[in-house]
């Protein structure tokens, strides 16, 4: 094998490596910002609850925000919330010594 040949091999290499960095920074990219959709529907579905529930708010506004939020699991997964991060074991744990 000449040198060119093993230049053209080690560039070729190098090539591929370069492209597969690129395409792992894309792929985490998209999640970090499916996870700041996700994160912004949620809090959009949080002040429409709050509205409609403590200030007369519209139904419909708490519907558009569970839509949208369905929709985005559909293409992207459900993301974390805090009711599926807490540890169930742990979650009722407190409830029984404040009856007591």
């Amino acid at each position: 094998m000449g040198l060119m040949d093993k230049v053209k091999k080690a560039s070729e290499q190098a090539l591929s490596k370069a492209q597969e960095g690129v395409k792992e920074g894309r792929a985490k990219l998209d999640e970090v910002q499916a996870k700041r959709q996700w994160d912004a529907l949620l809090r959009n579905l949080g002040a429409a609850v709050y509205a409609e529930r403590r200030q007369g708010g519209p139904v419909a506004a708490v519907d558009a925000a569970l839509t949208a939020l369905d929709g985005h699991a559909d293409t992207h997964g459900a993301g974390e919330t805090a009711a599926t991060s807490v540890d169930h074991d742990d979650a009722g744990g407190d409830e029984g010594a404040s009856q007591a």
